[in-house]
């Protein structure tokens, strides 16, 4: 028991000092060691993705620390597949080390692949305002850094004035007390990030709890959207019975429970190596 115990707290003590980079890296080394498997049900998510992909539209948003903006998206009906990425950047093909690195101009980001007649751009928006914080300049949550940065490419111009019109909005609607600043820019170029990086909430989902809950995103949308009398129910979730349990067992550990009174470090730790 005191063993798990120790494990819990120093992953929860990573995700603080260092955020999503710190675990990637880690991930990254375990991976050359040993391929993570892809379940029966995963490999035909991806077999199904190819059959269908060309009735489907494809929108693209950074978020943050893409396991979370991955995870968000897949949830919603409609959504065939959100693949983790970088976009926004000059260099060619880069690596998941030059991006967060912060030299290449790219930021973390998804390709979602969605059903037109089942989910509207408009809700997708909806979804991706939802998930993220809009008046962070520097990143999102514990995740610092232009690589981290919030930026939503469209695809046309119907894409372009949809997002500008629900940026409008969100403005209008006085959930935030700071003003909007994420970014809508042309999409260019979309680079697939590492296999190791999709899907992780998936393949990893102990982890990426630990990981999710120690950056402070929930909570503080949780808080931020508190007062509004915007029905969660409209996103069209879909029901996700892993995630579900992982959930309930999280609830039930003692240490998941002490999570609850942490805060989110100040920029100093943060930068702290």
């Amino acid at each position: 028991m005191k063993t798990k115990m120790m494990m819990l707290m120093i992953i929860i003590t990573a995700v603080f000092i260092f955020g999503c980079q710190s675990f990637a890296e880690k991930q990254e080394t375990v991976e050359k060691e040993m391929k993570t498997e892809m379940t029966p049900d995963m490999k035909s998510e991806k077999n199904h993705m190819k059959t269908d992909i060309q009735t489907l539209e494809i929108a693209t948003f950074a978020g943050g620390c893409f396991w979370c903006t991955e995870s968000d998206f897949e949830k919603v009906k409609g959504v065939k597949n959100a693949v983790s990425g970088y976009a926004g950047g000059v260099k060619i093909d880069p690596t998941y080390s030059e991006v967060s690195g912060g030299s290449t101009g790219h930021t973390e980001a998804i390709q979602v692949y969605y059903d037109p007649n089942v989910v509207t751009y408009k809700e997708l928006l909806e979804v991706f305002w939802r998930h993220i914080d809009p008046t962070d300049p520097g990143g999102q949550f514990v995740d610092r850094g232009t690589q981290y940065r919030s930026e939503i490419f469209y695809h046309g111009d119907l894409q372009k004035k949809q997002a500008m019109a629900s940026k409008m909005n969100l403005e209008k609607s006085m959930v935030f007390d700071k003003p909007i600043v994420t970014a809508i820019t042309k999409f260019e170029k979309f680079y697939t990030a590492e296999d190791y990086h999709q899907d992780y909430y998936k393949k990893n989902a102990y982890r990426y709890k630990y990981y999710r809950w120690g950056s402070g995103r929930d909570q503080f949308l949780k808080k931020a959207w508190k007062k509004t009398d915007m029905d969660e129910k409209t996103i069209l979730i879909k029901e996700n019975t892993m995630e579900m349990k992982d959930k309930k067992m999280l609830i039930k550990d003692k240490a998941s429970r002490q999570m609850s009174s942490w805060s989110k470090p100040s920029d100093a730790k943060i930068k702290q190596k």
